[in-house]
């Protein structure tokens, strides 16, 4: 007996021969893989929390490099309204860096009207220095470097740090990684533990014991 083999429709057999072969897509991941983008920077998500705990925005959180200084946890703050603040400490001399990062400008013609250091009615002279700005004013020294919306400062006192020691810091100014963020910012607070309901006391009343006293004493 003769069989006849059976035919499949040209419609059913192309799928068929595609999965069999494969295709382009199934085994290309596709460009979507590739175009997903850089990964977020290190410490990114731990330094917008611990920022945002502080009051400070996590865009002006700075910090800086110099050898023989370390930093001063207890200086770690805000200024301003959500600026940042730290100073690091020279181990031998006790001369101080601080670093102060906040919103605003700096300009050839705002430069001389902002005192260094905080210190208003002090007369302040202004010298570019590529980048950055060096500025002298009440017996301090600055290196102010403007950034898009805010300005970077390291500061310290004129007879204190060498203006090489404070110009190398002030350039060395970085956004932290995730190992700096954890040495710069502090932790966040953990939330309060919920207290726990006694079922033990009356609803109503102060829950004091009854010492009533019954006839008879």
């Amino acid at each position: 007996m003769i069989r006849h083999a059976r035919v499949l429709p040209v419609l059913v057999l192309a799928p068929l021969l595609l999965t069999a072969c494969g295709s382009e897509k199934a085994g290309d991941p596709g460009p979507s893989a590739s175009a997903a983008g850089p990964a977020a920077a290190p410490g990114t998500g731990e330094l917008a929390s611990r920022a945002q705990a502080m009051g400070v925005a996590p865009e002006l959180v700075y910090v800086i490099e110099a050898p023989g200084f370390s930093l001063a946890q207890q200086s770690v703050g805000v200024l301003g309204d959500d600026g940042f603040s730290a100073t690091w400490v020279e181990g031998g001399t006790n001369a101080l860096l601080r670093l102060a990062v906040d919103r605003g400008t700096l300009t050839a013609d705002t430069c001389a009207e902002q005192p260094v250091g905080d210190m208003s009615g002090e007369h302040t002279t202004c010298e570019r220095d590529g980048s950055a700005w060096y500025r002298t004013g009440a017996g301090r020294q600055e290196y102010a470097l403007p950034e898009e919306g805010h300005v970077v400062r390291v500061s310290a006192e004129t007879d204190a740090v060498p203006r090489d020691v404070l110009r190398a810091a002030a350039l060395a100014a970085h956004r932290p990684d995730a190992a700096e963020t954890d040495a710069l910012l502090p932790s966040v607070a953990p939330a309060p533990a919920t207290p726990v309901e006694r079922g033990d006391l009356p609803r109503f009343g102060d829950g004091a014991p009854d010492n009533h006293v019954g006839e008879g004493g």
